[in-house]
């Protein structure tokens, strides 16, 4: 039973990695411990080490799941990390209006599945994320990088930052 200990079973059903062969093929022979998927995802972005080293199973991970990253690269703050394993970036941008000759400040929210192998993804970092398939209604997104913001103090819903 060390493969039930291999992954987190906090859920009902049996958490498991699907390229993962868990049960032995031979009776005779000791199954390697700690088998674990992961790739890279490419464009120049390097897999996480907790994706490598953890157990958590995430089938919406494109480290460790089956998901590719394809289309757009986006950055952007983070604004809520308050649902479970999903958080909600904040895109600012400048809009031109001719009319005027000048530019207004307008933004949008995304939300994006966070995978555990990034941990501590906190109000006001900055993360990178890429396009995939739909994971769920509103969910198109990924991230793929997380740099963690110096500034813990501001107040990250409203703060006005072009990246």
């Amino acid at each position: 039973m060390d493969a039930v200990k291999e992954a987190d079973q906090n859920e009902k059903a049996f958490q498991k990695q699907d390229a993962v062969f868990i049960a032995a093929k031979r009776v005779g022979k000791k199954a390697k411990k700690g088998t674990r998927y992961y790739r890279s995802i490419g464009l120049g972005f390097k897999t996480p080490k907790t994706a490598i080293t953890d157990s958590y199973v995430d089938k919406k991970c494109p480290f460790t799941g089956n998901v590719s990253i394809r289309g757009r690269i986006l950055k952007g703050m983070v604004v809520s990390n308050k649902m479970k394993r999903t958080i909600v970036v904040r895109r600012d941008y400048l809009q031109y209006i001719p009319k005027y000759r000048r530019f207004e400040k307008r933004h949008k929210r995304i939300s994006v599945h966070c995978s555990p192998c990034f941990v501590n993804v906190s109000e006001g970092d900055i993360v990178t994320v890429g396009q995939c398939r739909p994971l769920a209604k509103t969910v198109k997104f990924n991230v793929i990088d997380h740099a963690p913001s110096a500034n813990k103090s501001i107040n990250v819903k409203k703060i006005f930052r072009v990246f």
